[in-house]
């Protein structure tokens, strides 16, 4: 039985940070580096943007009363996804439990928001309840309330920050915002901005949407490049190096309207050397592909993406402690903490993670290495939570996913063994070449028999396999013979009736 959930600290102090911006025509690439480690990458290709974040005049194409649900066509090559949870008026009263045919209908048009890109072969998910996000505040003109923050904790604070932004609002424009802890540090000026950017963003919205027909686009979440200057720029940013002189200045234009404090930040880099070679970058996008990571002393992780979790294993490999096995146990598995933390982030993975530590049989151990993993979670951008140790030993952690893994971004399953992992042997090739032409002998009557088939096979059937072939040429009382086949994968192959 699992744990309830661990909260995660609070006041973890983030290192200062470097942010670098590889751009071409075709992709963006950000990788965010903490003491020259590489902790975050973000890839977003010009073919196929995310969408999160995209506002849509959505029709609805089928209420589902079962699931109280609906599927709305928003103009993408699979239906969107719209549960009962993410309707603005369920949200709104959720004491009063409404039925999903009672508020929606085949062929109505609704505004909706992309919650999550689709994923494998999944649609993406939607909700009725719009928020525009700005650098300081989240607007959610549907509501009427001010929210702030969770992670602004003192009380004084947030009394203050609430007063500051309800005396800033006009009293004709939608109240409801939420206050974002970047807010902390701003100032009134950069704050009334804020709400006249997502006040003149929303009328825009409005307006679209009334004179557009259904499934159009309304509004589309700013480029990778610029949302760093809105999502992850923080006080402990030190640079935002970009390697594009076009972008540079479409950067630093943004900043200079909405991120004032950002402006002196962003550097342009010319330098001969790629941006992400000069900070081995390309290296680590290859290790974080990989599916087993090296730890410094001499453990190791073992990561399997699935579609339903990952799981993550951790081994001692060849690290001997300098006092006894547990001692060596514990000290892979706090070793481990910091990796697997780092590799949620750089892989983006989502969903749930179980992660099989080494068993460990002292408490006290098993205490400090949740205290460890939960420090390490802490850092995450994306919300994260933590189960303690199960019966079996496992941990469990979920990342929200509100985009594709950096695998699922950059690789597709090979064409050999179509994503298993695994091939067949060259033996066991050939004990399905043999099966094969006894079935065929029995069908047909034919003078021999020419088998095609990929070099590790056709020199199985002439080494180790040589006696069997003869078998079986006796057996069915005709000529076999052997071609290889170039082009053919180890599992592929046909028998030619001659």
């Amino acid at each position: 039985m699992l744990h309830q959930s661990i909260p995660l600290p609070r006041d973890i102090q983030r290192p200062k940070e470097q942010i670098l911006v590889n751009i071409t025509p075709q992709e963006t690439r950000v990788a965010v580096l903490e003491d020259s480690i590489v902790q975050e990458l973000h890839v977003e290709r010009a073919a196929s943007r995310g969408i999160v974040g995209n506002i849509y005049l959505g029709q609805v194409k089928r209420v589902l009363p079962g699931m109280q649900s609906a599927f709305i066509e928003i103009g993408l090559e699979r239906a969107a996804f719209l549960h009962i949870a993410d309707v603005l008026e369920q949200r709104q009263h959720p004491t009063e439990p409404q039925r999903i045919e009672k508020m929606l209908f085949e062929g109505q048009t609704v505004l909706v928001q992309v919650i999550k890109d689709p994923i494998g072969t999944k649609g993406a998910r939607l909700s009725t309840q719009i928020s525009l996000a700005g650098r300081f505040l989240v607007h959610l003109p549907q509501e009427e309330h001010i929210g702030i923050s969770q992670k602004i904790e003192s009380e004084a604070e947030r009394h203050s920050l609430k007063a500051r932004l309800e005396k800033l609002l006009p009293p004709e424009t939608p109240r409801g915002y939420i206050i974002r802890t970047s807010a902390e540090t701003a100032s009134n000026d950069e704050l009334q901005a804020d709400i006249e950017y997502l006040s003149k963003l929303w009328a825009d919205i409005r307006h679209k949407s009334q004179h557009l027909p259904a499934q159009s686009l309304l509004y589309e979440d700013l480029p990778l490049a610029v949302r760093v200057l809105r999502d992850m720029v923080s006080d402990t940013t030190e640079h935002v190096i970009v390697d594009s002189t076009e972008n540079y200045s479409r950067m630093v234009e943004f900043a200079e309207q909405y991120v004032q404090s950002s402006v002196r930040k962003i550097e342009r880099y010319s330098g001969e050397r790629p941006l992400f070679e000069l900070f081995s970058i390309e290296a680590e996008i290859d290790k974080a592909l990989s599916r087993r990571v090296n730890l410094k002393f001499g453990g190791y992780l073992i990561i399997d993406q699935t579609e339903a979790m990952t799981t993550i294993d951790v081994n001692t490999g060849g690290f001997v402690g300098n006092r006894n096995f547990d001692e060596t146990i514990f000290k892979t598995n706090l070793e481990a903490t910091q990796a697997i933390a780092r590799q949620l982030r750089l892989r983006n993975l989502g969903g749930i993670i179980i992660v099989d530590f080494i068993d460990m049989d002292n408490e006290e151990h098993q205490t400090a290495v949740l205290t460890e993993v939960a420090k390490a979670l802490a850092r995450d951008r994306t919300r994260v939570t933590l189960n303690g140790f199960t019966s079996l030993g496992l941990v469990e952690i979920t990342r929200k996913r509100t985009r594709e893994s950096l695998a699922h971004v950059l690789c597709e399953p090979c064409p050999t063994c179509q994503g298993r992992g695994e091939i067949k042997t060259a033996q066991t090739v050939c004990y399905e070449v043999q099966r094969e032409i006894v079935r065929e002998a029995r069908q047909f009557d034919a003078k021999g028999y020419r088998i095609l088939a990929a070099q590790p096979v056709i020199d199985m059937f002439l080494d180790e396999e040589s006696q069997s072939l003869a078998m079986l040429v006796d057996f069915i009382g005709k000529p076999i013979s052997l071609s290889v086949e170039s082009t053919y994968t180890q599992e592929q192959f046909d028998v030619v009736l001659l």
